[in-house]
């Protein structure tokens, strides 16, 4: 991750263990609280972070004792990024059910990676699928429309307008 003028730079290398998972996090959330962050954006930070993390040593590391977890992270006052790398094999985040359709309400799985996508502002996966990336950016919500941040949502609608004013006006410029 490039240096954006982060106060906060983190690496650590844990275990594949719950317990220093949870440190981790702790300690994490102590940085964001240091730094100012309202309790509606550290708590979304902390379910997407546990889950990540959870996810990186019990189905990525299998719990093995003799594999590791990377984590990087940075933080300011207005912006987190975490990446988090575990020695799993990787897997498809595409081949995960979605957990809000009908057949797949009672299936455990896809309600992690619901929560990251539903609370940070952007959540990536690398080709392999054993290092994800999530940023949140204070304040930000979510929406679904693939730009990541919601607050643009009525500028877009604006462009489409200013978007038709332009083809008028390039119409006048022909005549």
């Amino acid at each position: 991750m490039p240096d954006n003028g982060w106060t906060t730079c983190r690496e650590e290398r844990i275990p594949s263990d719950t317990e220093a998972g949870h440190n981790l996090v702790a300690r994490l959330l102590g940085d964001l609280e240091q730094l100012g962050w309202e309790e509606h954006d550290i708590f979304g930070v902390h379910l997407a972070v546990e889950e990540a993390l959870m996810n990186a040593i019990k189905h990525g590391n299998q719990k093995d004792a003799s594999k590791f977890v990377e984590i990087v992270y940075r933080m300011s006052p207005e912006a987190f990024q975490i990446e988090i790398t575990d020695e799993g094999d990787g897997f498809d985040p595409d081949d995960v059910p979605d957990p809000t359709e009908e057949e797949n309400l009672e299936i455990p799985s896809g309600r992690g990676l619901m929560l990251m996508r539903s609370y940070m502002t952007l959540v990536q996966f690398n080709d392999v699928g054993n290092q994800v990336v999530m940023e949140k950016i204070r304040g930000l919500a979510v929406d679904d429309d693939d730009d990541f941040y919601a607050d643009d949502d009525d500028d877009d609608d604006d462009d489409d307008a200013n978007d038709d004013n332009d083809d008028a006006n390039d119409d006048n410029d022909d005549n």
